[in-house]
């Protein structure tokens, strides 16, 4: 179990980017991050290289993922300006998908939406997008840098067999998921960054279950408010704890103890995307730039003596941008 291997994790020395500021960065690189494009310049860019499709359909694209996936959105500012709006494009049909299950009263409905994703991505294949903004920047991705229809579709797979409101059996099946959405879409970012390298994907695999747990450690304290608990089933088991626990928001040590399990096996993934660090190629760090947030919250939650429910966890990191910035420069993950 991640308990064993990663013991250090709940004691004093912190997770996270050791020797962050080993290497002093230039002296304006404050006053650079402050000038990162905020929207409406974002949206000048965008224009001008809009090509046939729906008007402002880019500009959409990065409002969806400013007001609903604010990590992603500044991240994507970072990428080199010829992949912008396709790594948003792609950010945004994960949103897309990502919102169905919150947003639809019934899986039947649920599930025709994800035929309609899923019918979509074919016509894309065959030049023929439906006019809805994400499919036609898409549509504009797969055009300009050949991405692979099989991520795709296992994306929307995935996400469609997930509309059913049942907790992960185990930490497996969990990592099984993040496996099929987050790092398959870390698979579709290195394509549009021209990456085809084996070391570069292995660190796509465990960063994208790494992201796939902490989105799930996230979204507890939101879950349980409506009166639903995915977490594991196996490692609450093995602690005792049930899923009236997580719904009464209890804070005693079993229940701590679970995400401090859970929160370990994130860890880990982390740890081993790293250890490819010196043979990733340079011009794929970018994709890799959200290990930024995950190291961010594995630290917020570490600090809480992994209280799940703490309102720290649910405040926004007013650093953030410029700590993505700063790794961007370091070129490192």
């Amino acid at each position: 179990m991640a308990t064993s291997m990663l013991g250090s994790i709940r004691g004093p020395s912190p997770l996270g980017l050791p020797g962050l500021f080993r290497r002093r960065p230039p002296r304006d690189v404050w006053e650079r991050a402050r000038r990162l494009p905020g929207p409406s310049a974002v949206r000048r860019s965008v224009a001008a290289t809009s090509g046939p499709g729906i008007p402002g359909s880019d500009h959409y694209c990065l409002e969806l993922l400013r007001k609903r996936d604010y990590e992603s959105y500044l991240c994507s500012l970072l990428f080199p300006a010829g992949c912008r709006s396709s790594v948003s494009a792609l950010r945004a049909f994960n949103v897309e998908l990502a919102q169905v299950k919150d947003s639809v009263s019934e899986k039947t409905i649920g599930q025709m939406r994800m035929q309609f994703w899923k019918k979509a991505v074919e016509d894309m294949y065959c030049d023929n997008p439906p006019h809805q903004p994400v499919a036609i920047e898409l549509w504009k991705a797969v055009k300009r840098h050949n991405l692979t229809k099989r991520w795709l579709l296992r994306i929307v797979d995935e996400r469609e067999k997930n509309l059913d409101d049942k907790a992960y059996r185990s930490i497996q099946e969990l990592e099984n998921y993040a496996e099929n959405t987050q790092s398959s879409l870390l698979y579709l970012t290195l394509e549009v960054l021209g990456v085809k390298d084996l070391h570069a994907d292995h660190a796509a695999s465990h960063i994208g279950k790494a992201q796939g747990i902490v989105t799930c450690l996230r979204a507890t304290p939101y879950h349980s408010s409506r009166r639903k608990v995915f977490l594991p089933m196996d490692v609450c088991v093995q602690h005792g704890v049930s899923q009236e626990a997580f719904l009464r928001r209890n804070r005693d040590k079993n229940v701590r103890d679970v995400i401090y399990d859970i929160a370990s096996q994130a860890h880990l993934h982390l740890k081993h995307a790293r250890s490819f660090h010196r043979s990733v190629p340079a011009r794929a760090l970018p994709a890799f730039l959200q290990t930024v947030t995950l190291e961010d919250y594995l630290k917020k939650i570490q600090r809480v003596d992994f209280d799940i429910f703490h309102p720290s966890l649910q405040q926004k990191n007013t650093l953030l941008p410029l700590s993505l910035y700063i790794q961007s420069w370091r070129k490192r993950y």
